[in-house]
């Protein structure tokens, strides 16, 4: 019988309530284990440094430290950080795009289901897509602004760095980037590994979001 691996996972959120409600949820699931909560940005930095999580559910309007800072400070001194998601009332709020920008994967509106916020947690901690990317995609466009002409990477990537870059706007693995284009996981990573170096990102998400603002998506 295989072991099922236990996906760790953080909460950041100001409000206890909420922490008390995906609490429960997580830790009635075998497979995930809530091993520590914040209540500002400053205090989810410090657990998510001390205790390595593969998760953070993050909310973006805290205290201290908001929820956008807090990502792009865990994110920028863990060697492995964890997938960091946010957790929001509004799908449409420019705090959201900012934290997408800042390296979240993805986020989640408060008034989810349950069995939408197992799925989303298990999604992120088990693969290399976004969580949810059409709504990534149309929160993207609706934020991004494209900027006059389009910036110096654009030209550089190649044919099939930009066939990469644009499954990943769709929210491909890299394993289903790979059967798409009939090539190895490892010429994907590859691939990955240029875009992110051509675009100045640091994450696949950041990525996206650099493409649109680059106006790459509109393309062709």
């Amino acid at each position: 019988m295989t072991r099922r691996t236990t996906i760790r996972v953080v909460l950041a959120d100001d409000e206890r309530m909420v922490r008390t409600a995906l609490r429960a949820i997580l830790s009635a699931e075998p497979d995930l284990e809530v091993v520590g909560e914040a209540a500002t940005g400053a205090e989810a930095v410090s657990v998510a440094r001390e205790l390595r999580p593969d998760v953070v559910l993050m909310d973006v309007r805290m205290p201290e430290v908001d929820g956008i800072r807090a990502t792009e400070q865990i994110l920028a001194t863990l060697a492995a950080p964890p997938r960091v998601v946010v957790v929001t009332t509004f799908e449409n709020d420019s705090y959201v795009y900012d934290a997408l920008r800042a390296g979240a994967c993805g986020f989640l509106l408060k008034r989810a289901d349950a069995d939408a916020l197992v799925q989303a947690v298990r999604l992120v901690a088990r693969t290399d897509s976004l969580l949810f990317p059409s709504a990534v995609r149309a929160l993207a466009a609706a934020h991004a602004r494209a900027e006059p002409a389009p910036p110096a990477w654009v030209a550089r990537l190649t044919g099939r760095e930009s066939e990469v870059l644009r499954h990943l706007a769709a929210g491909l693995t890299n394993a289903e980037i790979a059967r798409l284009m009939e090539v190895g996981p490892a010429t994907v990573k590859t691939h990955v590994a240029a875009v992110l170096a051509k675009t100045g990102t640091r994450d696949r998400t950041q990525a996206v979001i650099a493409a649109y603002e680059a106006g790459f998506m509109n393309a062709r």
